[in-house]
């Protein structure tokens, strides 16, 4: 069973529409694919009627912008009911300040000659629920200013760089148990990858685990070999989920073909295992897994 539990679709900053990513997963051979798209389940309905009609499994989820004493920390969040109020009311504050970037992102961009404007990135958006800096490197890319993403992101947009604007995000130990409350698990993203390794230090990532944390994503593209091995004895130490993920983005991100690290299938049932758990405790109607 070859399992990727970390995509995006067009619903946020990946390049396919739901769709066609659950068209070009079942053509990659996956069984199993979870939509994670970046502060919002706009295209599970999508996903959940393509997935159905090529026959995988679909996992809904969603990637959401959290902050851990001043840093950025991606979490995982599989299976939690959108519309538990706390959860659906926190992640529009964090769309909204997503949203709300970009403006200032294209007046630093402006300012060092380049000329852009809020219009070309919504274009590049193309009607996404979370807008923010994957498009403006789009916008860039078609302005001729950087020849793709991961460009635009090293000379640009990332911490540091000219174009490079602070946002909200959520707390990271709320959140965890806001996903919990609405029914769902929740897993730390590439934890010790991007551009801040280590962000979260193996006392610190113990601690979460005791708020209710339920995995790390251990087989991501960020992580080396000898990264992985430190956070697979981690997550075995602490028992939680370990995962495997493309984070794909379809054209929008290189190195990320759908499928090039998998979850183990029993680490996924153990998944399923826990987001059963937290939805009987929390007593809400949470999302199916499609297919399974």
């Amino acid at each position: 069973m070859r399992i990727d539990l970390h995509t995006h679709s067009r619903a946020s900053d990946g390049t396919q529409t739901p769709a066609d990513l659950m068209t070009a997963a079942a053509r990659a051979g996956l069984d199993v694919i979870a939509l994670t798209d970046h502060d919002t389940a706009e295209g599970w309905g999508e996903a959940s009627a393509a997935a159905r009609e090529l026959g995988i499994t679909l996992v809904p989820g969603m990637e959401i912008s959290t902050e851990f004493e001043g840093r950025a920390v991606h979490l995982l969040a599989y299976l939690p009911d959108p519309g538990y109020p706390p959860l659906s009311a926190t992640l529009a504050t964090v769309l909204d300040a997503r949203n709300a970037r970009v403006p200032a992102i294209v007046e630093r961009l402006t300012a060092h000659g380049i000329e852009i404007t809020v219009e070309d990135v919504v274009a590049h958006a193309d009607g996404a629920a979370a807008v923010g800096r994957p498009h403006v490197a789009d916008a860039l890319v078609a302005l001729g200013v950087v020849g793709h993403r991961d460009q635009a992101f090293a000379q640009w947009l990332s911490p540091g760089r000219p174009g490079h604007v602070h946002r909200f995000s959520a707390g990271l130990r709320e959140m965890i148990a806001l996903v919990e409350q609405a029914g769902g698990v929740s897993v730390l993203a590439h934890v010790w990858g991007r551009h801040l390794p280590e962000t979260l230090d193996e006392r610190e990532i113990a601690a979460l685990a005791e708020l209710g944390l339920g995995g790390l994503e251990v087989d991501h593209q960020d992580h080396d070999d000898a990264t992985r091995g430190r956070l697979r004895a981690l997550a075995v130490d602490l028992d939680l989920v370990i995962t495997g993920s493309s984070d794909h983005h379809g054209l929008g991100k290189t190195d990320h073909e759908l499928g090039c690290n998998l979850t183990e299938p029993e680490q996924y049932q153990r998944l399923l295992e826990l987001a059963a758990d937290a939805a009987a405790r929390s007593g809400r109607r949470t999302p199916e897994v499609v297919g399974r």
